[in-house]
């Protein structure tokens, strides 16, 4: 797809995320948590937010696939798809912890051309695509330059998930290393990463409409992104991103544990 495609490809999914914080503002602090068969919780609000997206994106661009967390895939021809993940954070959203967000992604053969994190409680939005740079609610954003692990603010994912997911050893050896490590959780800690306020992640438990869109922001915000794969049905995706010098420098860790 050209960047102008790309362009008008930005302005569905904003469309799609605005139809999302329709759904999602009003039922804040005002829904409960069921818990799925995989043991995590959605909301009528996650499941609200996901109809509304597909239904801009399927009326907009109804030749492209659509893959969600909560409705799983359809239509498309096999080579591009949106990917959604309608509220990334529903634990916080159901404790009333405004640190959730919506993600949309736009990949074609499996790359990610385009991503949108929106922060709806905190009327933050950034987005971004290949050849296009990254704006945050309309402003040019970059990722940090920080080369010095020792000062750097660096996030992780939920450190009891890296316990879960066979990295106990590589939590306790960025607790031992960093002095400024912070659990800034699934996509509030993305968006920081992506607009400079943190210097680095290591979110080691994604699915790909997790992993998606950082993977385009980042990496056109100035920054790197590697992706690690594993073998399992749940949660098969790990990141490690941020300033360059900086991922350079976490990525032994993560190896080791």
């Amino acid at each position: 797809m050209t960047a102008l495609d790309l362009a008008q490809a930005a302005r569905v999914a904003e469309a799609a995320a605005d139809a999302a914080r329709r759904e999602i503002l009003p039922r804040f602090r005002r829904v409960t948590a069921e818990t799925k068969k995989d043991g995590s919780p959605v909301t009528e609000a996650d499941r609200a937010a996901e109809r509304a997206i597909r239904a801009v994106l399927r009326e907009a661009t109804p030749e492209i696939a659509i893959v969600g967390e909560e409705y799983g895939s359809e239509g498309g021809d096999g080579k591009r798809a949106w990917l959604v993940d309608p509220i990334d954070g529903t634990l916080s959203f159901s404790r009333g912890v405004p640190l959730f967000g919506t993600l949309i992604a736009l990949i074609e053969d499996e790359r990610p051309l385009l991503g949108l994190i929106d922060l709806p409680s905190l009327g933050e939005r950034t987005v971004g695509w290949r050849g296009g740079g990254v704006r945050r609610n309309g402003e040019a954003v970059r990722v940090s330059e920080r080369a010095d692990l020792a000062s750097a603010l660096v996030a992780t994912g939920d450190p009891i998930a890296l316990a879960a997911f066979g990295a106990r050893e590589t939590w306790l050896a960025l607790a031992r290393d960093v002095p400024r490590l912070r659990g800034y959780t699934d996509c509030f800690g993305h968006a920081q990463v992506v607009c400079g306020t943190v210097d680095a992640m290591v979110d080691l438990s994604l699915n790909p409409w997790d992993a998606a869109p950082t993977q385009v922001l980042v990496e056109e915000a100035g920054g790197r992104c590697v992706t690690l794969r594993r073998e399992r049905a749940d949660y098969p995706l790990g990141l490690v991103f941020g300033s360059p010098a900086l991922v350079d420098q976490l990525l032994p860790y993560v190896s080791a544990g």
